[in-house]
Parts: structure tokens; C-alpha cells; sequence
């Protein structure tokens, strides 16, 4: 394996930054996922009262959000290219970007398209949904159901996009973790 970039991503409350952070310890290099703070300062400028599943109802303008998390998940793309570690990864990729859009039914042009046709990964992690240990808090807006939702919009897009989403088995997080390895040993 040699620069090899490899997406763990899934539905909100599924255990993904968990898993990241597990491979993290075992000494890979992780880019971590953004958009927690995005929300959070989005929230934070909005009316953090409303409570609702879409971050977006917190910006002037949704679609410059999401341009940001676009150019923020290119940017730790275009830093990967450039990096000694032999397998780079990611909390979350670009497509989510589009999945979460479809997800919200909002409209993107041909540059959020681009940018997942040409900034490849070698291998997508998804977690699925696992409702023992889905938890909601101040930057998870999701109910359990829309979690699920999201899931089938992501492996959508990913399916869409060319790829083959191998999904991650319902286990402890070690065992997440060595699943990975495992599977990215046989590649």
C-alpha cells in the first residue's frame, strides 16, 4: 500500500470517529472530519433554541456551507497527495457532501460533482446504522430514523461515484479496528 486513501464514514452516531480515532492510535495518518465545528459555530450565530435535524437552518447562505465543507474535505484530499504515509484516513470524504445534500434535497452544480470524480479514494468504510449506540448531541441534530436515511444516501452516492462501500461489522471498536486492518492487509 502506498499512499493509499481509505474513507471511514457513515451515518451520524455510528461509531466513525471512534473508529478513526482507534486507527489514529494505532499510527495512521487521520484528517478528521470538519463539519462538527461548522455546526457548532453555524449554531452558535444562528438561534441555537430551534432544534432541527439540518445544521443548514443555522446559515445565511446553505449553499456556501456546504461549498466550505466541499473545499475543506478537498483540501485534506490535496494534503494527503503529498503525504510519507503509506495509507492516509479520512472522516468522511467528499461525496458525503453530496449525500448529505440529497439527503436535504438541495441542489449542487457540477463542481461538487467534480470534485468526487476527480479526487479518488482507494477503499470506503462505511459504518452503518446501530441504534444501541446511537446518542444525539448539541452538533448531532439526527433522529435515529433520518440516521438511517442518511446511511442509504451515502451508500447511494458512494455506489454512484463507482465505489464498493464495505460495510463495518456491529462490533467494539477494537474489533472495528481490526477489521480494517485486516481488510486493507488483503488489498
Amino acid at each position: 500500500m502506498n499512499n493509499t486513501k481509505v474513507v471511514i464514514t457513515g451515518a451520524p452516531g455510528t461509531g466513525k470517529t471512534s473508529i478513526v480515532n482507534g486507527l489514529e492510535d494505532k499510527g495512521f495518518h487521520c484528517y478528521h472530519e470538519i463539519i462538527r465545528d461548522m455546526t457548532s459555530k453555524a449554531k452558535k450565530e444562528g438561534n441555537p433554541d430551534i432544534l432541527v435535524s439540518n445544521p443548514l437552518v443555522f446559515v445565511d447562505d446553505a449553499l456556501q456551507f456546504n461549498k466550505d465543507l466541499l473545499y475543506g474535505r478537498a483540501a485534506h484530499f490535496k494534503q494527503s497527495l503529498t503525504s510519507a504515509a503509506p495509507v492516509n484516513i479520512f472522516d468522511r470524504g467528499i461525496p458525503d457532501v453530496l449525500a448529505y445534500m440529497d439527503f436535504f434535497n438541495q441542489e449542487y452544480g457540477e463542481e461538487f460533482i467534480t470534485a468526487c470524480q476527480d479526487n479518488r479514494y482507494n477503499i470506503i468504510f462505511i459504518a452503518p446504522p446501530w441504534e444501541e449506540i446511537y446518542v444525539s448531541d448539541n452538533e448531532r441534530l439526527e433522529t435515529y430514523k433520518e440516521a438511517q436515511e442518511i446511511h442509504h444516501a451515502l451508500m447511494g452516492t458512494y455506489t454512484r461515484f463507482g465505489y464498493d462501500p464495505i460495510l463495518i461489522p456491529k462490533k467494539p471498536v477494537a474489533d472495528r479496528v481490526t477489521f480494517i486492518l485486516e481488510t486493507l492487509n488483503k488489498v
